[in-house]
This record gives structure tokens, sequence and C-alpha cells, in this order.
């Protein structure tokens, strides 16, 4: 662990570059036969489309760069990370929801997302928008189990299963919109023990997934919270700053959910599984600090309205129009990424991370 611990400190940024690297890794035939994704919207392509809940995104001008110009449901204007990384692995070209989609038998052998835009591993925090919980994921997950058995046959299926490159990315709404907007949790915790909270539950859910076939999983850490534009919006003064407090805590959860793959890595039952901690925090700071270096000229707003508050709902071709040119902006809404940056940091994830989860 102490060489995957050194890999999360070296902060090498290669993604400005031409990615011709990240994506060398692309051969003929796939590297893992599948990719399974749990999490929030960061990697929900549509998941939440068919839920009665304010955190949805399948209407214009969400999609205005994706193929047909289609509002799938991803929280972008294009590709969100989970489509490039099947792309890059040479599996598929994109990674589809596993709800309210209808799955062809490749579909199924080749992986799919569970993930839930506004979800968390706080109980409440899918509750308040009504979204899919990271528990529920799971079940959703022991149901395409057996429609993949049912495909493929239980010793084919397992050894998919097996050797699937599974990835978690979840906690930002758990802060930004559960901790910090509501009043729910703040009266009872402070930072450090809401983190615990999270921690926790993250813990129990990786427990959860190794014991149903996980081997490799790619545990996505938390962005700069507080640099993301509806958070200077609401926490940074006039000036639009990034919000310290924010930060601390994506930072302290970052730092404490290491620990806790360390501590799993190191049970018995474990034995034979990757769990690779997978830094984005340092790639995205970057982008916002230096924008220039990676091609972008907007990192404190979003393209889209305002490109201070709008995102979901107020994020709309009726009442919001969008930028003249997404490529400069490192933000399309005021909380997610373009498929433009989307991609800069998958591209540094496929240069340093790849490498210790195939």
């Amino acid at each position: 662990m102490e060489g995957k611990r050194l890999l999360v400190s070296v902060l090498v940024c290669l993604c400005h570059m031409s990615g011709t690297l990240a994506y060398s890794w692309n051969q003929t035939k796939p590297l893992v036969p599948a990719v399974i994704v749990f999490g929030d919207s960061i990697v929900d392509p549509g998941n939440n489309n068919q839920l009665k809940s304010p955190i949805r995104c399948n209407f214009p001008p969400y999609g205005q760069n994706f193929y047909g110009h289609q509002a799938t449901g991803r929280f972008s204007n294009g590709k969100i990370p989970t489509d490039f990384i099947v792309s890059g692995l040479g599996i598929k070209d994109l990674l589809p929801p596993y709800v309210g989609y209808e799955l062809t038998p490749q579909d199924i052998l080749t992986g799919v997302s569970f993930a839930s835009g506004a979800t968390g591993f706080d109980p409440l925090t899918p509750v308040i928008v009504n979204v899919i919980p990271m528990t529920d994921q799971l079940e959703l997950f022991a149901e395409y189990k057996e429609k993949l058995k049912a495909i493929a046959g239980e010793q084919k299926a397992a050894k998919i299963i097996s050797e699937a490159l599974f990835v978690i990315c979840v906690g930002t709404d758990d802060i930004a919109n559960t901790y910090f907007t509501t009043p729910f949790r703040v009266i009872d915790y402070d930072i450090p023990s809401y983190v615990d909270l999270l921690i926790s539950g993250a813990g129990s859910f990786m427990k959860q997934l190794q014991e149903m076939g996980a081997r490799k999983i790619g545990y996505v850490g938390l962005p700069p919270i507080g640099c993301v534009p509806s958070q200077r919006t609401v926490g940074g003064g006039p000036e639009r700053a990034c919000e310290p407090k924010r930060n601390y805590a994506a930072q302290l959860y970052n730092y404490r959910i290491q620990e806790e793959i360390d501590s799993l890595l190191q049970e018995p039952s474990f034995k034979g599984t990757r769990i690779v901690y997978i830094d984005i925090y340092n790639i995205l700071l970057d982008m916002i600090k230096r924008p220039g270096v990676y091609g972008f000229e907007e990192a404190t707003k979003g393209c889209c309205g305002t490109g201070l508050i709008e995102v979901t709902k107020l994020c709309n071709s009726k009442t919001a129009k969008t930028c003249s040119d997404v490529n400069k902006y490192v933000f399309w809404d005021s909380y997610h990424p373009t498929e433009r940056a989307y991609k800069a940091i998958v591209n540094n994830i496929f240069d340093n991370y790849l490498q210790y989860l195939i």
C-alpha cells in the first residue's frame, strides 16, 4: 500500500497534453470484460430520468454536445467520465444506465451504471431529493447479476464479475447539500464527525460489494467542493472565493477514505482484492487555478445561464442561455464539469492509476 499512497501524493497532471498516453491503453481486446459503476451525478448516465425527483437533466441544454444533441440524463453537455473510461478500455463507446433503459444482452455482459445523481452515503441524502440510495444500488446490482447469469451462464458470469472494473464515485452531495445546505445534520455533527459517518457508510458498502464478487475497485475521492461554482456563490462571499470549510471537508474525507481502504485490505477476506484510491481533487483544483494550462478560460462559473447557480431544472433551454464556446469552460452548469474537463480528468486517471487496477 505504500506504493499506492505514494502514487496518490504525486500530482502529475499530464492531461493538458494530447492525452495520447492515456488512450494508448485502448486495444482491440478490452482490458477488462466489464465496467460496473456506483455513485452520484458525476457518473449517472440517466438513472434518475424516471424518478419523481428534481434531480434530473433529461432536457436541453443538457446533452447539447452529445450524439444527436440528446439530453440522455447525463449531467453535462456531453459525455461523462464513465463513457471515457469504457471507451478508453476498449469495451464500448458509452456506459448505459441500468434503470429505465432497454438493455441489450451485450449491455449486460459489458457493464452498466447504477449511479443516481444527488445520492450519498449519508442515509438522509437520497431521501431529501428522492433519488436512489447506495444500498438500493447494491440491490440493483444483485438483480443485474441474475440477468448476467441468465445470459452468460453461472460460471462465465462469475468470471466477468471477478475481472470487471468497479468504480465508486460518491460523497459530494452529502457535504455540499445535506451538510452545508440543509439544517438536518449540522446541528448534531461537526465536520470531522460527519465525515466519519460517511466513511462508515463507504466501508460497509465496499465490504458488501466485495462479498458480492467485486475484486477490482477504483474508489474516486472528492473534488474541491468549495471551488465548484454554486458553492462559491452560496459560501464564497462577495468575491465568490473558494469556500474553505467545504474544501476542508473534502480533503478530510479523502484522507479518511484512504485509511479505510488500507484497513479493509488488511482483512483476510479481502485477500486477492484490489481497491485503489483515485485522487481527482488535485487535478480539478489545478484546472480551476490554472485554466489556461489546460486550454480553458473560465473556471469560476458554468456555461449554462449565469453560471453562478443554475443546475438541473434551473439549467433549461427556456430560461437559461448557454455560453458561446463551451470548450473554454471547466464547468458546464454550476455543479458539474464539461465533457472536455471530464476527458482531462479521465486522462489523468488512466495515466496514473489504471496500471494498479487492471
